[in-house]
């Protein structure tokens, strides 16, 4: 019987539309090569204000999110900087996860979309640190995202971009595969 995927929960830290971040991580699921599969997370414009006065019962959105990061054998997190800092939908829904037993340890792959936007990238892994993430550097890639690479297809037709998207994947993989992460597997939608 074949070995389950290993399952990377992409998590954009934009809900604009027309997302750099978000394209990347639809990118990212369409050229993710066995055993690896990307499966994007839609819902984090869901998630409730983050309330400790909620952690004992949290709101639906939360359970759902944290299952997903629960089951999840790895992340991808691409998010855009904000006055140089994290987008507060990210942060916010980091802040969820701070107490959360299934993200201790949880491998990460960071994404920086623009090679002058280190501000949001460097607190990022500070963030994670503290909330004591596994962030594999070898999988996290700055990528020229900018001008006229900001569509998926765009990410998919070029190929330097697209080039650089498989080769954080790959190290992600083997990251997962050297450090015997079980896979995960649930619906994709």
């Amino acid at each position: 019987m074949p070995n389950p995927p290993l399952v990377a929960l992409a998590i954009s830290g934009s809900l604009r539309a027309a997302s750099i971040n978000s394209a990347f991580c639809r990118a990212a699921a369409k050229l993710a090569a066995p055993p690896l599969q990307v499966v994007v997370f839609r819902e984090l414009g869901h998630l409730p204000l983050f309330n400790p006065d909620l952690e004992a019962d949290p709101p639906d959105g939360v359970v759902a999110f944290r299952d997903a990061v629960g089951k999840a054998g790895a992340l991808i997190i691409a998010s855009p900087e904000y006055a140089h800092g994290i987008s507060g939908v990210l942060k916010n829904a980091l802040d969820w996860l701070v107490s959360y037993e299934g993200f201790v340890n949880k491998p990460i792959a960071l994404v920086n979309a623009s090679p002058r936007a280190r501000h949001a990238f460097d607190a990022l892994h500070e963030v994670l640190r503290t909330m004591s993430a596994n962030i594999l550097s070898q999988a996290c890639v700055t990528l020229p995202l900018l001008g006229s690479c900001v569509t998926e297809e765009a990410m998919l037709a070029f190929g330097e971009v697209s080039e650089g998207i498989r080769r954080s994947l790959a190290a992600l993989t083997s990251a997962l595969v050297e450090q015997g992460h079980p896979g995960a597997t649930f619906p994709v939608n």
